[in-house]
């Protein structure tokens, strides 16, 4: 009888980096790089210092780092708890196209960084183990048929135990049969509801979701490496993930295309600090300024046309916090008028208050399209504008995604915007060494501060 959970372990503990193609090491890298600079921004927000504090008093005396915080190094499960909150702090992590319920950076970097850290493990073995996670977590998502987040469940919540305690057990050196307790132990540990979407209010919690599911990645690789048991069956049992959490699943997909087809080539990196839901309408709104030249005042309506998520789940008229205006389409779509939504700092708290912006979003129109037309996840965006004139644009494929990738010059951008309050002028020197990651011996010095920062 097949059992998928002990192919994804056996593939994933037998993963070297000489194996893995050039073309997918590059996209791990730009992974990590991307997620160095999210975890940085992010820890600088109000609801990041309050898990960071959290972090720092229960992890005393490690070695792992909690990025964009001077102070000391932690213990490995508090760094990942940290790291993973604040990756997803602000909305600015990466995530996959086609979509599975995954955040690869959120859920992988920080497990696979603090045990890094702890064990003093090299750039290659921080990429072979980002490329074993994704590839395990990534079907894992897949499989769901996004049928978990329809129930209710926040998805990278549930999925990202399992990537994590891949990418952590990867770097602990578990042999197959280990890594399968590591899958089978995540399972017992995944979670996160969707009800701060459905009531609006506690949003705080989303981010909490991605540093819980890194910490679990943690804790079970741990437990798996001290000879700690799960169930083998853990994904397609009859009481295992996809069974309980979903409603609608595919066993086949867990496997599919394993060691050949690499899910890591899915990765995709956000520009805009925004759900995933609003980027198409808001790449649209972007071009269709450059091109016809009109201001936001001028815009009398705006229709999006989507999927039916994007026209229930992010179609909030009246967010109330910025949490809530990140996942808002609407809000999101008004705020690209006025304001540019590659600049964190577009979201500052003055925005809630802008009235500009708020009468806009009231204008906003996000209605679900006709199955027939095999929308998906694009965006048929028209803008009316107050003279009369509309201007309409469907865009499928953001910046960021697999057929629009970050080139060099904007993912160093991206890092150097995202990182300047942390590093300065010498986030150019740490987006370069990160860039070159396959040839560092050692990983102590990614979240320290520059020394050319010290004492400045």
């Amino acid at each position: 009888m097949a059992n998928e959970t002990v192919r994804l372990a056996e593939y994933a503990a037998s993963l070297r980096f000489d194996d893995i193609p050039s073309s997918v090491i590059e996209r791990a890298k730009q992974c990590i790089i991307d997620t160095v600079a999210v975890v940085t921004q992010g820890s600088t927000l109000p609801w990041s210092q309050i898990v960071a504090r959290y972090a720092q008093r229960v992890g005393a005396g490690g070695s792992s780092r909690i990025l964009g915080i001077d102070g000391p190094a932690v213990q490995a499960p508090a760094a990942a708890l940290a790291n993973g909150a604040f990756a997803h702090a602000f909305e600015s992590d990466n995530l996959t196209k086609p979509g599975a319920g995954v955040h690869p950076g959120g859920t992988l970097l920080p497990p696979a960084l603090a045990v890094a850290q702890e064990r003093h493990s090299s750039g290659r073995d921080l990429i072979t183990a980002v490329v074993a996670g994704f590839e395990v977590m990534y079907r894992i998502g897949h499989a769901t048929k996004h049928s978990n987040e329809r129930r209710g469940f926040h998805a990278p919540g549930t999925t990202g135990p399992f990537g994590a305690a891949i990418a952590a057990g990867h770097l602990l050196g578990l042999d197959a049969a280990r890594m399968t307790n590591a899958l089978g132990i995540a399972g017992s540990l995944a979670g996160g509801l969707m009800e701060f979407a459905r009531s609006g209010t506690g949003a705080m919690v989303k981010r909490l979701h991605l540093g819980r599911a890194s910490e679990s990645g943690v804790l079970a690789a741990s437990l798996a490496a001290d000879g700690f048991t799960g169930p083998r069956s853990v994904l397609e049992g009859d009481a295992g993930f996809l069974k309980v959490f979903c409603t609608e699943w595919d066993i086949a997909d867990l496997t599919h295309g394993l060691g050949t087809d690499y899910a890591t080539m899915h990765l995709c990196l956000k520009r805009f600090p925004m759900h995933m839901t609003a980027h198409t309408a808001v790449q649209a709104v972007l071009e269709l300024q450059a091109e016809h030249g009109f201001t936001g005042d001028a815009v009398q309506r705006v229709t999006v046309v989507g999927n039916e998520r994007m026209a229930t789940v992010n179609n909030i008229r009246d967010p109330r916090d910025v949490m809530m205006a990140q996942y808002s389409i609407p809000f999101c779509v008004a705020l690209a008028c006025f304001r540019d939504p590659r600049d964190p700092a577009s979201f500052d708290e003055s925005v809630l208050s802008d009235a500009a912006i708020r009468d806009l979003c009231g204008r906003v129109s996000v209605v679900a399209g006709d199955s027939s037309q095999g929308i998906g996840g694009a965006a048929v965006t028209t803008i009316t504008l107050r003279d009369g004139r509309s201007f309409t644009r469907e865009v499928t494929d953001y910046n960021g995604t697999p057929a629009r990738p970050l080139n060099r010059g904007e993912l160093r951008d991206k890092f150097v915007t995202l990182t300047r309050m942390h590093y300065g002028d010498a986030g150019q020197g740490v987006f370069e060494r990160l860039v070159n990651l396959e040839n560092e011996q050692e990983l102590a010095w990614v979240g320290t501060v520059p020394v050319s920062l010290q004492g400045a």
